[in-house]
């Protein structure tokens, strides 16, 4: 394995491991802690979809393979 993919790993555990804590923290704080996760499903939402659309859009994997940078 790549040195970029395992620092990538790392950062997306720590990434998933900090969200489980956001969350678990905001339902603490219920019933204003349920305003917080409509804000976070909101950006999840979103980062999904650029995800989406990045890996389905075939224009800019064109760019990426045979556009000298």
């Amino acid at each position: 394995m790549r040195l970029d993919t395992i620092a990538l790993v790392i950062i997306v555990i720590f990434g998933v491991l900090w969200l489980a804590i956001w969350i678990t923290g905001l339902l603490t704080a219920i019933p204003f802690g349920i305003f917080g996760l409509g804000f976070i499903a909101i950006a999840l939402g979103l980062l999904i979809m650029v995800i989406y659309q990045r890996l389905t859009n075939a224009e800019d994997d064109y760019y990426d393979k045979n556009i000298d940078q």
